[in-house]
């Protein structure tokens, strides 16, 4: 008994490499998800070269589930992100943060099966029913993607009275313009040069600024500063713009380290606040939110088959995708 699921994994040589999961039938708090769509995120290129299953920005409908679980049924379409599950024991789990030395998750756990594929089992304390009145296409960038942003915003306390700067206007930043500016924030963006300046604005910013060749910035100071590109920015002319006390979040995975000027942290008292994915709870408000104020991605979609990732991933790769990829199932009618 169970299902065989066609998966899409990395390889050595960062090809895509289609394949077969099997799949038992789900038992206990366990549910059968059919996949209908996926994200691609950036973190998705970081594992290509891997023997893994790929995505994590993942949407679909519940086919079957265990006993156990409570609160969906049949036919629900929801989603799920980076984090699998979590011990629901230690300290930090009933604090309700996402940082569970034992968490499964992405990259780490359960290789056998992800986003980009047919179907996959999850527990269901990690699977979040999406709002009606979001797409499953807009819901899947959200995940990850809209998680990650608002997660800042509801955790670290920005208020409707901030001045809030977000670099970059790419996968990350297009979504965090449009929380930032539904809640109340003054958005300030920041992009290499000036040709998002009108979609920027389009978005919800207040100012705009470039910043190629730039030293110093002519402007009122942030409380908050959200960096969302995929290289660390010239953090000089962005200390002289903070705030006393104020807080920088680099949001990017990406390795290596920071290159930050030691003093223009400290004699502003800045706090360099890391940020992992969104606890549950946020999540769950995330998708609230979302709904209520009519926040969308802005997505380019691509079949949900090996050719339609391999075109997909590239055109990420690239610098092409405006603003997220979606991976679409033949059978994503929900």
């Amino acid at each position: 008994m169970g299902i065989d699921s066609t998966v899409f994994k990395g390889s050595v040589d960062g090809g895509i490499v289609q394949g077969i999961t099997h799949h038992d039938e789900p038992v206990d708090n366990q549910v059968l998800v059919r996949i209908t769509h996926s994200g691609i995120c950036g973190t998705d290129e970081h594992y290509k070269h891997s023997d893994m299953v790929l995505g994590h920005e993942g949407v679909g409908v519940v086919e079957k589930m265990g006993d156990k679980v409570t609160g969906l049924k049949v036919g629900d379409v929801i989603g799920w992100g980076y984090t699998h599950k979590t011990c629901g024991s230690c300290e930090e789990c009933l604090q309700g943060a996402m940082y569970c030395l034992t968490r499964e998750r992405y990259g780490v756990s359960n290789l056998h099966q992800g986003s980009f594929g047919s179907h996959a089992v999850w527990d269901a304390s990690f699977l979040f029913k999406i709002p009606a009145g979001i797409a499953a296409e807009d819901a899947a960038p959200l995940m990850c993607g809209g998680a990650t942003v608002f997660e800042v915003m509801e955790t670290y306390n920005i208020r409707p009275t901030d001045r809030v700067g977000v670099v970059g206007i790419g996968g990350l930043g297009h979504l965090a313009i449009q929380f930032l500016a539904k809640m109340g924030a003054t958005v300030v963006v920041f992009s290499s040069t000036d040709s998002k300046r009108d979609e920027a604005l389009r978005l919800g910013a207040k100012e705009f600024y470039a910043t190629k060749g730039v030293k110093r910035f002519e402007m009122a100071r942030l409380h908050h500063l959200l960096v969302t590109t995929s290289v660390q920015p010239d953090w000089r002319p962005f200390l002289k713009i903070m705030r006393p006390t104020s807080k920088i979040y680099p949001l990017t995975v990406a390795s290596g380290t920071m290159d930050i000027p030691f003093m223009g942290v400290v004699d502003q008292g800045l706090t360099i606040q890391g940020s992992s994915v969104a606890s549950r709870a946020v999540h769950r408000k995330m998708l609230e939110f979302a709904a209520e104020h009519g926040i969308r991605p802005i997505i380019q979609r691509f079949p949900l088959t090996k050719s339609g990732i391999q075109e997909g991933m590239a055109h990420l790769r690239e610098g092409k995708m405006r603003y997220r990829g979606v991976l679409v199932a033949q059978r994503a009618s929900l």
